[in-house]
């Protein structure tokens, strides 16, 4: 479980997070919605530790990343999976590299091994046969799979997702969702998961707040209605 206990951030006179409070279930996934620059992504980056907030603290499994040490803030985010917004592939890269290098640089797995461990994602994804191909060569909505695939890479319990169909064809989009979703359910991944798109948040989210002025509100089922 993931508890978020009244985190503030702000930027100089902005005030980006006010008091946010949520907790993330095992096996569920939170949607956060809202447009672009409400602060959706400094809340991802202040849960993981990446940026100093003002107030507030992030537990993970009852560990505040906040007042945890170096070791320990490493082994926490070792259970997260980030999905990031532009994919964060290297070019220089194909994508089995692109893939392995989390497996390289933090486990002692055999060349074999993480070779395995590379196709196996693959086909959890959907991207089977392509591990040679590099990013350039891939569609955006191909390069949001293998995003998917590298962050899997590690076994992660938590998968964060950063506006994770932005900018995707409808039935790239479609395929993007149903992964998060099979994620969830066959993979028990809960996690978290920024979007301004209304249809993703309903498609995959088990609650749903909304990030506006700082403050995170849940909508209750009557107000996810009057979105429809």
């Amino acid at each position: 479980m993931i508890e978020v206990k009244d985190l503030s951030k702000r930027f100089d006179s902005l005030v980006v997070l006010d008091r946010v409070t949520f907790q993330i279930s095992d096996a569920s996934l939170v949607v956060v919605l809202g447009p672009s620059g409400t602060g959706k992504s400094v809340l991802l980056k202040a849960m993981l530790g990446l940026m100093p907030v003002d107030g507030g603290e992030v537990l993970f499994d009852e560990k505040s990343i906040q007042t945890a040490s170096e070791l320990e803030i490493y082994n926490i985010r070792k259970k997260v999976g980030f999905v990031f917004q532009g994919t964060a592939l290297f070019d220089s890269m194909n994508v089995c590299d692109n893939i392995a290098l989390p497996l390289i640089e933090h486990t002692r797995l055999s060349s074999k091994e993480v070779k395995d461990r590379v196709c196996h994602l693959l086909d959890v994804v959907g991207m089977a046969g392509k591990a040679h191909l590099y990013p350039q060569s891939l569609s955006g909505g191909m390069k949001r799979l293998v995003a998917v695939a590298r962050a899997l890479a590690l076994k992660p319990k938590y998968l964060f997702y950063d506006e994770p169909t932005t900018g995707l064809d409808p039935i790239m989009t479609d395929r993007v969702v149903a992964l998060i979703k099979n994620l969830k359910q066959s993979h028990t991944n809960s996690g978290i998961v920024v979007t301004h798109d209304l249809d993703t948040a309903r498609a995959v989210g088990d609650e749903i707040y909304m990030l506006k002025k700082g403050r995170m509100n849940k909508l209750t089922k009557i107000e996810k209605e009057l979105y429809d």
